[in-house]
């Protein structure tokens, strides 16, 4: 069952309270696991259980996301306030220095802990910011396009959509190779966290005119990226090498952009050789 947690984030107005949702699983070394703008953690579930048979795995809903609360009046959504609540939220866990994955925002996410030195590992699955400025607006727009469609269409449709392989398709082949794969209770959940997601838009307009273009020369990175990935084309894995060159560069045969669905026990070795 996901818990909940809460902790003091500073505001404009003083310290105010943050409450994130997650789920916490298996022993072991922490191994934060962050999910991408308009998901949830259970983006996470196909590989959940491989993972906590060797970590202790903490996969959240990030602020303004899933169940967790958005981040309070006069918090920006900006890659560095960000990456300090995420900071908050282990102290707050009792855990020091995890290591992370995340995919998408999430991998972008994950990087900006390793430049921080606040992680042991990272593992960035499709991370945003490698984008140029061309890639970045198609992206964009696709994620708009994608969210209209779960804000307009009506809860009944999404439903009967969800019970054949084709509907799962029509609702969310943008991000799986594998649609197909996603359970019925999975595509539904999913496209209601993306039609509920309060930081969704804060999270584009903050995104504008990001690009990670630090190196991370302290904390082993490992980077993947599906040969599939129609959202975040796999050409920018190759931007990322040059940014971070001592980071492993991995790919994801036969994968989308949010790949945990498309092959669970591929990328369930991909993140715990990185967290090694």
């Amino acid at each position: 069952m996901a818990a909940e947690i809460s902790f003091p984030v500073d505001t404009p107005g003083g310290s105010r309270a943050l409450t994130v949702t997650y789920e916490r699983a298996g022993a072991g070394e922490p191994l934060l696991l962050l999910h991408g703008i308009g998901h949830h953690w259970q983006a996470w579930e196909p590989v959940l259980g491989v993972l906590a048979a060797e970590r202790d795995v903490i996969a959240i809903d990030l602020p303004g996301f899933g169940a967790s609360a958005a981040l309070p009046e006069g918090v920006p959504y900006d890659l560095a306030t960000v990456a300090t609540v995420l900071g908050n939220l282990c102290e707050a866990l009792g855990v020091e220095r995890p290591h992370v994955a995340g995919n998408s925002l999430g991998g972008l996410l994950a990087l900006q802990l390793g430049r921080e030195k606040l992680v042991r590992s990272v593992t960035a699955l499709s991370p945003a910011g490698f984008w140029s400025e061309a890639e970045r607006r198609y992206a964009f727009t696709t994620l708009r396009a994608m969210r209209a469609g779960a804000q307009t269409m009506p809860p009944a449709l999404v439903e009967r959509l969800s019970r054949s392989a084709a509907g799962r398709a029509a609702l969310v082949s943008s991000i799986y190779a594998r649609p197909g794969r996603r359970s019925p209770e999975a595509a539904v959940a999913e496209t209601l966290a993306l039609r509920n997601a309060t930081g969704f838009e804060p999270t584009l307009v903050a995104g504008g005119s990001v690009l990670f273009t630090d190196d991370i020369p302290d904390v082993p990175v490992t980077i993947a990226w599906g040969t599939k990935d129609r959202l975040l084309l796999r050409r920018q894995g190759v931007r990322a090498k040059h940014v971070i060159p001592g980071a492993r560069l991995i790919r994801l045969p036969g994968c989308g952009h949010v790949p945990m669905s498309d092959d669970p026990a591929l990328v369930a070795r991909v993140i715990l050789d990185g967290s090694r």
